[in-house]
């Protein structure tokens, strides 16, 4: 999951996506500040973040196996708590997700209508260069734009597959003898 993902799923959580994103961005910025002024974050459950001195050592060059000095160097570190553990390994059970609002919820169902839509159309015949289906029963505009973009992306995936098929022509191997009998 990137960053927009995780700030969609917030925002069907909670409705707004605008104020997820605002809520994301200031949750990093201020992890990052207090993490650069050496202080640990700290989330009962989930984790620690944490700036952490690493000493200075000898290392090898792996290429030449030269003996190479590393100066010290401080890095960020997430050190996760044992409930998140916990959940990863599957010693525990996530907790249900509370309800999620009617906005999210709408979007899912126009989602579903939107496949529904698509596959009743496939009972029809369609078009190769348009993707249109010839017949059907009547559907709204929306559902229609939305069947009619799937055939179409559908129907140019199965011509793009049939003309590279066309365009390559099989190769004649030939038989390599080794100089060993």
């Amino acid at each position: 999951m990137n960053k927009a993902e995780f700030v969609d799923r917030i925002a069907a959580r909670t409705g707004d996506r605008q104020a997820a994103k605002e809520v994301v961005d200031v949750a990093i910025d201020e992890i990052q500040r207090a993490v650069v002024k050496g202080e640990k974050v700290s989330f009962a459950g989930f984790g620690v973040f944490e700036k952490r001195q690493r000493a200075a050592r000898m290392a090898r060059n792996p290429r030449t196996g030269e003996a190479v000095k590393v100066k010290k160097t401080v890095i960020p570190a997430f050190r996760p708590g044992t409930g998140f553990k916990e959940l990863v390994t599957g010693k525990r059970k996530m907790p249900r997700v509370p309800g999620v609002k009617k906005a999210a919820a709408k979007k899912a169902a126009a989602k579903k209508a939107a496949k529904k839509t698509t596959r009743a159309a496939g009972a029809g015949t369609r078009s190769v260069t348009t993707g249109r289906v010839s017949s059907g029963a009547k559907k709204t505009a929306a559902k229609k734009t939305t069947a009619k973009k799937a055939t179409r992306k559908t129907a140019t995936k199965a011509a793009a597959k049939k003309t590279t098929a066309k365009k390559t022509p099989a190769r004649k191997t030939t038989a390599k003898r080794s100089g060993r009998r």
